[in-house]
Formats: C-alpha cells, sequence, structure tokens
C-alpha cells in the first residue's frame, strides 16, 4: 500500500493523556546472543491473494513479547499497529490493541521524528505525532514509540531489536468497527530511514536487504537479510528512482504479450506487495485487455463477478487457475540488458468463489493510481528481493508453499 503523504497532527484529547509520559532514550538491540554481520531473520507468512487479499507475518512485540500480526508492505515506510492510547477510531483486530507505556513514547527531538517529517512543528515536545495517507484513501494518525521486536534469527540467536513504529489511534482503514480486521497492523518495508529494515541495519543486526516469497497456495515467507539470497539464476535490474515518489522500482519496462510487443510507450513500474493486484495505467491496460479478448477461446464468456471487473465463465465452473491457463498467454515486462520479468496467466488471474477466472490486473487510473503497481498476485511463487546494499531488485522463479527451513534446496 503505497504511501501518498504526511503531515503534522495532534488531538488534545491523546495530548492530555501524553503529557506526564517522560520520553526516555532509545535502548540498543540487546540480543540473546550477539549477532553476525550477516544475520538473517525468516518468518512465516500467511494470507492469500483471493479471497484474503494480502498476505501477513506475525511479529512478537513488547516486554513480556506479545503477538502481532502485520500486513507486510514494500510500498511505505512507516510501520504501525492499532493502538490504544486511547484509540479513537480503530477497527477489531486478531489480538488487543497494543498500549504504549509512558516510557516508550518517542519525542519530537528524536532523529527518527525528524527524518519522518523534516519541517514538523511538535505542538508537545514530548511526543513525535504523525499522519500517513495511502492510495487507497486509507488513513492512519498517531505518535511514535519505540518497543522491543523479539527476532530468531538463522545463526540460532534472538535478539530483541528496539525499533520505532507508530502507534496508530485514528484509523480509517476499510470499514472501522464494522468487520474483524485480519492484522493488527503494517510492517513497511520501504526504503525511508523511519523503515524498520534501515533501523535493524543501523543497529548492526541486519543488511538492509529483504525478500518475500508469496505462495499461490497462501502464506509463504519473508527474509530480513542477505545469506539465502540465490547466488545464481536471479535476475537482476538496478533499482531506479520513481517519478511519483520513493519506491522500489526496476524502472521503464516494455509490454509484451506472447512475446509479441503491445506498441506502448516503456512503462515506469514500481514493486509494492501492499497492493493485492497489479495496476497499468489507461493505455498499457487497454492494450493488455484487448490482446487477451482477442486469444480467448469461444468457450469462455465475459460475465459480471462483484469480485474483479473483468471476469469470464466456462462451460463448468472453474476450481483453479490451471483449468484456462492455456486459454490465455503470458505477459513480459522487458527492463533492458536481459531483464526480463514473465508474467504467466497464474500471475496475473485468479478464479472467484462463484467459479469464474477473473484479470488481477486493474485499472490503474480508474484506480487514482498515478503509476504502474506490480502487486502481489503478480510476485506470487517467485522470490522477490529488495537489496539496499548494491541498490538493486531480484526475482527468481520457485515454490513459496515449503517451509522456510527448505528455501535453500528450492532457491539453490
Amino acid at each position: 500500500m503505497a504511501a501518498a503523504g504526511w503531515s503534522s497532527a495532534a488531538f488534545l484529547a491523546l495530548l492530555l493523556l501524553l503529557l506526564p509520559f517522560a520520553p526516555s532514550p532509545a535502548r540498543a538491540a540487546t540480543p540473546g546472543k550477539s549477532p553476525s554481520p550477516t544475520s538473517t531473520a525468516v518468518f512465516q507468512l500467511q494470507g492469500a491473494v483471493y479471497p484474503i487479499g494480502h498476505y501477513y507475518v506475525t511479529m512478537n512485540i513488547g516486554d513480556p513479547a506479545k503477538p502481532y500480526f502485520l500486513d507486510v508492505d514494500t510500498g511505505s515506510d512507516l510501520s504501525w499497529l492499532q493502538c490504544d492510547a486511547p484509540c479513537q477510531s480503530c477497527n477489531k483486530v486478531p489480538h488487543p490493541w497494543y498500549k504504549p507505556t509512558k516510557n516508550k513514547i518517542v519525542p519530537c527531538a528524536a532523529s527518527l521524528c525528524t527524518s519522518l517529517s523534516p519541517n514538523k512543528k511538535c505542538a508537545v515536545p514530548q511526543q513525535c505525532d504523525y499522519q500517513i495517507k495511502y492510495t487507497d484513501k486509507a488513513t492512519s494518525l498517531g505518535v511514535l514509540v519505540a518497543d522491543n521486536f523479539t527476532l530468531s534469527l538463522r545463526n540460532s540467536s534472538t535478539v530483541r531489536a528496539n525499533l520505532t513504529f507508530g502507534c496508530g489511534y485514528d484509523q480509517q482503514v476499510g470499514k472501522n468497527g464494522a468487520v474483524q480486521a485480519a492484522t493488527d497492523g503494517l510492517l513497511a518495508l520501504g526504503k525511508g530511514s523511519v523503515s524498520l529494515l534501515s533501523q535493524l541495519k543501523q543497529q548492526g543486526i541486519t543488511k538492509n536487504v529483504v525478500g518475500h516469497c508469496f505462495s499461490t497456495n497462501g502464506g509463504g515467507f519473508l527474509f530480513f537479510g542477505d545469506d539465502i539470497v540465490p547466488t545464481s539464476r536471479v535476475t537482476w535490474v538496478p533499482m531506479a528512482r520513481t517519478t511519483s515518489g520513493n519506491y522500489y522500482s526496476p524502472g521503464s519496462g516494455t509490454l509484451y504479450f506472447d512475446r509479441r510487443s503491445l506498441g506502448v510507450k516503456p512503462m515506469e513500474v514500481v514493486f509494492d506487495s501492499g497492493s493485492t493486484y497489479t495496476y497499468f495505467a489507461a493505455q498499457p491496460y487497454q492494450a493488455t485487455v484487448s490482446a487477451l479478448k482477442a486469444g480467448l477461446s469461444k468457450s469462455l464468456k465475459e460475465v459480471s463477478d462483484v469480485s474483479l471487473p473483468l471476469c469470464w465463465k466456462g462451460q463448468k465452473v472453474f476450481k483453479s487457475v490451471s483449468e484456462v491457463k492455456n486459454d490465455f498467454k503470458s505477459l513480459f515486462l522487458n527492463f533492458g540488458k536481459n531483464s526480463v520479468m514473465e508474467i504467466p496467466p497464474e500471475n496475473y488471474l485468479i478464479v472467484t468463489k462463484y467459479g469464474n477466472v477473473c484479470l488481477g490486473i486493474l485499472d490503474g487510473t480508474a484506480a487514482k493510481q498515478t503509476f504502474n503497481i506490480i502487486g502481489d498476485i503478480t510476485m506470487q511463487d517467485q522470490m522477490i528481493i529488495y537489496d539496499n546494499e548494491k541498490g538493486q531488485l531480484g526475482w527468481i522463479r520457485g515454490s513459496c508453499s515449503r517451509s522456510s527451513k527448505s528455501i535453500m534446496s528450492n532457491f539453490p
């Protein structure tokens, strides 16, 4: 879920409650064993593209540590939990709301507060207020806190990293309070200094590298650090600057369908695990839809389905994409210098509970997106690597449904 912008905010009711909170200096990581410079933390993921709509990880936060489900988002920088500070507008979540103690509040003068909003003027020096807006109109408002994240590393050590994140007491995400949310908050893994990834690097716990592998069968794994990154067969491209924000981007790619150019100009692309589906701007979207429709067999009929805008039904109810993938062809994005991402049918189609097959590439212009987004559906069953140490993005195909312990055999 890409972040659209930041602004300063403070609510008097919350300020009066937090004024007595005396800020304490942020504590360094307190490892059970001293982590090596190349330590990597690996986490099992839950979730799916359909019908859940996202992938999420369990993080153990606080002292004593308590579990929280966090939506994995490489399209934003600030992680946050729904927070009882007290909560003004929150969802029903899987676990009790995070409740900060007075020594967890991050003061306005803290460097991460300054980097979050350089021109910020704090109404109250003892706390750092934040407000974040996302491109899907969701918002989170709250204060920054610092607390321990307990991480199990692959070198058999356990580290308690004191990390700064958002204590969100006012969320506008979906239907607040009306339905049970699947997660307690957001795990933001962008490139900014407030990203948990950047903080782990700063504390010498892991390198500034993150990767994920989303399974088409649901679940998968996430990792921080670089010692499980495959040494061969990875397609690498330099990270490019984007015109629309500080996002992870392989640059501009030329779009092909069934190895034939669709005749649209190269499109600037960003990788965003916070987006369930893939979004193309109007011209590449229309070209993709036209090419798909031209190649379909007459046994597939366009049908209305509430799940997604463009769907087809067959002569019988579909149960999986494998039943229809022969009717569809692969898309390709060519980023130059033999750097090509293939997008086979299983990376742009879903089968809904109604037995229809639907296109998981959406019209970004209609959704008011200003750039082309490669979302979860297109990143499934491949390891996606965001290497901020070397300034490059990589991908390699493989099954993501096996346990994280078998990663090395799955991605040699």
